[in-house]
């Protein structure tokens, strides 16, 4: 047998780490409800097994740059990676709801670790032009998991304890601490560097109080509470202190100058609008499914699943597209197909049969595996090598709080609009659910829609970049 190149033994290893991560988290939501049940616990401090997770692996990410060139980044990977099997083993012993919530927030710690450096190692090994395959394979994962991970969560809860849903982590975290600690690279730590303290509290405090308020919002009532809008505007507060404390650093935690770089730029734009768009959707086609079709969990998984497996098989031939061809067709198609697919779910109906959302939730998985890998991969080949780590931390980091924007609006947006369509129009409840539904998906249909130019825009920024960097290969030569 052949033997298998080592920048594929690499992704492989990265990828299962990856993988591990995301769809423990998403296995979680269905378990809330059980976790009442067993802690005797409201819906408010069962809430925080999903948001502490979410609040300490955002509050991490940043910090992967400094301490992967601080310690090296495999080993901090690899100290990713054993936090969350640590946190998983915990877990599954919780005595109590402060001890479960308290071990979720040790996966998110090395969640947080894990997910930026994943990117960094694919492109340390994968040269420019085969990074959007790499890419496309690792989004699989990446993208794939949030789809089956409610079904698999609500199966492991019917059939089994809620012990499993941290147990089940242990297998693939363990074979993904050991292909990484053979086959990742080791690299040099910087002795030299220093650790900017006051970017390091400002982002934390700033990125930590959003995600956090983010979290607590599920219903309008939430929006008014005074300790949410106080999060909120601290967070902002610290967030608008960080930059102008970035911009003034020499060495700063999260350089900002990369969204000097216009490639980078418009990817991160298309990377929130997709987040927003997927994790809506996530939320919205249960609630469609159960409330307004009256169908059970099962059923609902069944309805995720020709998106996750569009999602993967487009986001490979996406990433190859991309490396033949560059960014501009893929990326722009995927976000059309994707603004037609979540348009099209604004226009169902009572009557609309059952395949139709299967076909339409396929239609919305094509379209985001030709834009949303594509995009990232053509945004960190176009910012210099040396801030591959951090570029991949700031992407991380925005996706994670325009995934929870993206919950939060659809959730409040979903709990008004049902009331005042009950209250105005005397209708059923499974008709004005269904019609917040509906609205919510054309409210996002049309932030797809006007960031279908940005496919354009970043493939000619690509371009640019592409002939400066021939032009100074050619003028080297000369020299």
């Amino acid at each position: 047998m052949a033997k298998i190149p080592h920048k594929w033994l690499v992704l492989f290893s990265v990828l299962l780490g990856t993988f591990t991560i995301i769809l423990n988290n998403s296995m979680m939501n269905p378990a809330v409800p059980q976790f009442m049940n067993v802690f005797d616990a409201d819906a408010v401090a069962t809430g925080w097994v999903i948001t502490i997770f979410m609040v300490t692996m955002g509050i991490t990410m940043p910090l992967t740059g400094y301490l992967g060139d601080k310690v090296g980044k495999k080993n901090l990977y690899l100290f990713g990676v054993g936090l969350f099997i640590l946190g998983s083993v915990l877990g599954s012993f919780s005595w109590n709801l402060s001890s479960l919530i308290a071990f979720r927030g040790l996966q998110g710690v090395g969640g947080g670790f894990i997910m930026p450096l994943s990117l960094v190692f694919i492109f340390e090994v994968f040269p420019k032009k085969e990074r959007g395959m790499a890419m496309g394979v690792w989004g699989v994962a990446a993208m794939m998991a949030p789809t089956i991970g409610p079904t698999l969560g609500g199966v492991i809860i019917e059939l089994g304890t809620w012990q499993w849903l941290f147990l089940c982590n242990i297998p693939t975290g363990v074979l993904g601490f050991l292909f990484s600690a053979y086959f990742l690279d080791k690299s040099k730590p910087n002795t030299q560097i220093t650790f900017d303290a006051k970017g390091f509290i400002t982002v934390t405090l700033g990125v930590g109080a959003v995600l956090l308020a983010l979290g607590r919002i599920n219903e309008l009532a939430h929006l008014t509470d005074p300790f949410n809008i106080t999060l909120i505007v601290v967070g902002l507060l610290s967030l608008i202190v960080f930059v102008r404390i970035e911009n003034r650093t020499e060495q700063p935690l999260l350089d900002l100058s990369i969204f000097k770089v216009k490639a980078y730029a418009i990817s991160v734009w298309i990377a929130i609008i997709s987040s927003i768009s997927l994790f809506g959707g996530i939320f919205l086609i249960p609630l469609l499914v159960q409330n307004v079709y009256g169908y059970g969990a099962i059923m609902t998984g069944l309805v995720f699943l020709p998106s996750a497996l569009f999602m993967g098989l487009c986001m490979t031939i996406g990433g190859r597209i991309l490396d033949r061809r560059g960014p501009t067709g893929v990326v722009t198609v995927g976000l059309t197909v994707s603004f037609i697919g979540t348009a099209a779910f604004g226009f169902i109906s009572m009557e609309t049969a059952l395949w139709m959302l299967f076909f339409l939730n396929a239609v919305r998985g094509i379209g985001m595996g030709f834009s949303m890998m594509p995009s990232t991969t053509t945004g960190m080949n176009a910012i210099p090598e040396t801030m591959i780590s951090r570029g991949s931390a700031m992407n991380n980091v925005l996706r994670q709080m325009s995934s929870a924007l993206g919950v939060v609006f659809m959730s409040v947006y979903f709990e008004v609009r049902r009331a005042q369509v009950m209250a105005a129009n005397g209708m059923t409840v499974e008709e004005s659910s269904l019609q917040a539904i509906t609205e919510g998906f054309l409210v996002i249909s049309v932030l797809m829609l006007i960031s279908i130019p940005a496919g354009w825009f970043l493939g000619r920024e690509a371009k640019k970049q592409e002939e400066a960097e021939l032009r100074k290969e050619a003028e080297a030569k000369k020299a």
